[in-house]
């Protein structure tokens, strides 16, 4: 039975990487003929864009990984079962399990991968993806909160601006409260607030400091001041893409740092958080799926089998990106959003595989 298992699994990962080397550069020529235009527009140097389109082959095929391995599982198991392979497969007395064993190995390998370049590569490329986008192609959207800003710092510290000009790293109407336990001890005024980079420290503008000591208020103004403060500028005002530029280890302590800040976007972090999880349990979940629906011949060849496979997978992306929102702009759970596609495919992959089996 070794000889059987090389076989599918080497069909399994070739066609896998057949289907990658396939898809990602249309995915790339499809992209450029849409952003051409902009990247022109705007002068982006020949480099950045290599270096984009680099970060862009991680980021599309960590995105769209799962439908590419399903896809690409269906269309080979069609052609075993067209040639009629399958059938001598399991008519030498070789059970459905025992011929889902190399599929499952496969999905391992795949799945190992999948989590690895998750937890540390699609961070990277998310990162220089990211910073590209909102650089050359979408000059003047927001991607930060810049109204209205008042963020706890940690346990004692607590900021406020009225407004934060990021290209200039400025913010308006400054105030710091340090508090010991609920007493406030000092507060602290300016007009704005500015991050010297060469100096690493913040220039503040009209500065004012009120120190109450024991019912004692005491009075400190300068017209300009530099200081030390314990935050870093992304403390003030986060990217909105900040989780998915994070390893694994950095984007916890992110997330729990946000949360004590009482960030309004801990479900987007959270879901980002989640899916480094869920995409390779799903890789299992449609790998059988993709099994059980292509190892059966029809009327029709493998038309028919890819046909209801991507009616399968496009059902799937539906169901992903509706909980995926739900959690990201509401108080909808992240963990059902990200795991409730899972469960109900992992429901229709036993059912399928009953059948399959019969």
């Amino acid at each position: 039975m070794k000889i059987l298992d090389w076989y599918i699994l080497k069909r399994y990962l070739l066609t896998f990487l057949m289907m990658l080397l396939l898809f990602i550069p249309i995915g790339i020529t499809v992209d450029l003929a849409e952003k051409v235009g902009k990247i022109l527009e705007n002068k982006a140097p020949f480099s950045e864009v290599s270096a984009y389109y680099l970060d862009f082959t991680v980021y599309f095929a960590n995105l769209l990984f799962p439908l590419f391995l399903f896809l690409s599982v269906i269309w080979f198991t069609s052609k075993l079962a067209n040639n009629t392979e399958i059938v001598a497969f399991l008519s030498s007395g070789v059970s459905f399990t025992r011929f889902l064993r190399p599929y499952l190995i496969g999905s391992t390998i795949v799945a190992g991968f999948a989590l690895f370049l998750g937890l540390y590569l699609a961070p990277i490329a998310s990162q220089g993806f990211n910073e590209f986008k909102f650089k050359y192609l979408k000059k003047n959207k927001q991607v930060q909160q810049t109204q209205e800003i008042y963020r706890q710092i940690n346990d004692n510290d607590y900021i406020y601006v009225s407004r934060f000009i990021p290209n200039r790293n400025l913010g308006m109407n400054f105030t710091y409260e340090h508090f010991d336990g609920n007493e406030l001890k000092y507060k602290i005024f300016a007009d704005n607030i500015r991050f010297v980079e060469e100096d690493s420290v913040y220039r503040l503008t009209s500065y004012v400091k009120r120190t109450y000591n024991n019912g004692i208020e005491s009075i400190e103004e300068e017209r300009r001041k530099d200081i030390a403060l314990p935050f870093e500028l992304e403390d003030l005002t986060p990217v909105e893409y900040a989780a998915e530029t994070k390893p694994y280890g950095e984007l916890l302590d992110f997330i729990a740092a946000e949360k004590r800040r009482g960030s309004p976007n801990i479900g987007r972090y959270e879901v980002v958080k989640l899916k480094k999880w869920s995409l390779p349990v799903s890789i299992y979940i449609l790998t059988i799926i993709a099994v059980a629906v292509s190892s059966v011949k029809r009327r029709g060849g493998m038309g028919v089998n890819l046909a209801v496979g991507i009616a399968i997978a496009m059902i799937y992306v539906f169901f992903d990106k509706i909980f995926g929102v739900m959690a990201e702009q509401s108080n909808f759970p992240a963990v059902i959003a990200v795991w409730f596609p899972n469960l109900i495919f992992g429901i229709l992959a036993v059912y399928l595989l009953q059948n399959a089996k019969r």
